[in-house]
């Protein structure tokens, strides 16, 4: 009786070992992509706003004066004679350009490698398409682990080397596309 106790005592605890060893998540604590293959959110709000100015002015003016008085002895028959000339370069141009851009998306990325320093390497894309357009959002970059909020989710200002790229195709980028005559005309001129 003694030997079937310790042999059912033994198998309980294998059992127990078996269950409570495979990945159970822990009630108590966030669910953090950590490994290849988990999912995180990344939360993208980019703005961004250049202004350029330039102005130039030059002004370069020179002037030559040459005169030679008559000759003199056996070249009195040369007469007196003189030259100037002068001449003034003025240039004065501007220029100026603006840009301003806004993105705002959320977006699931995949970590693709975990770094020798812990550090995620992420990539993602997203593609919708309504009304026969189609726009694709892919972001790639590298998260800190500690930069992950609770719920999975990354702001894309703490993703390092971010690339986010932001593309569309249909009707509607097409509507905005010049014809090929004036694209002809405007690399022409």
């Amino acid at each position: 009786m003694h030997k079937i106790m310790c042999s059912a005592l033994i198998a309980l605890i294998a059992v127990c070992y078996v269950c409570y060893s495979a990945s159970v998540p822990n009630i108590y604590s966030d669910q953090r992509a950590l490994r290849v293959d988990d999912i995180l959110t990344i939360e993208i709000n980019e703005s961004a706003t250049a202004q350029d100015q330039s102005q130039t002015n030059t002004d370069k003016s020179n002037s030559y004066n040459i005169g030679m008085s008559g000759g003199s002895g056996l070249l009195k028959i040369l007469p007196n004679f003189g030259a100037s000339s002068s001449n003034k370069v003025d240039y004065s141009g501007e220029g100026s350009t603006s840009r301003q851009g806004t993105l705002t998306a959320t977006i699931s990325a995949r970590v693709v490698k975990v770094l020798d320093n812990g550090n995620l390497q992420i990539e993602g894309s997203k593609v919708v398409e309504i009304n026969e357009e189609k726009e694709t959002i892919k972001v790639n970059g590298i998260v800190r682990p500690q930069d992950i909020l609770q719920n999975n989710i990354v702001p894309s200002s703490n993703i390092a080397d971010a690339q986010i790229t932001y593309t569309g195709k249909g009707v509607a980028t097409t509507g905005q596309r010049p014809g090929f005559l004036a694209r002809a005309f405007n690399w022409l001129f």
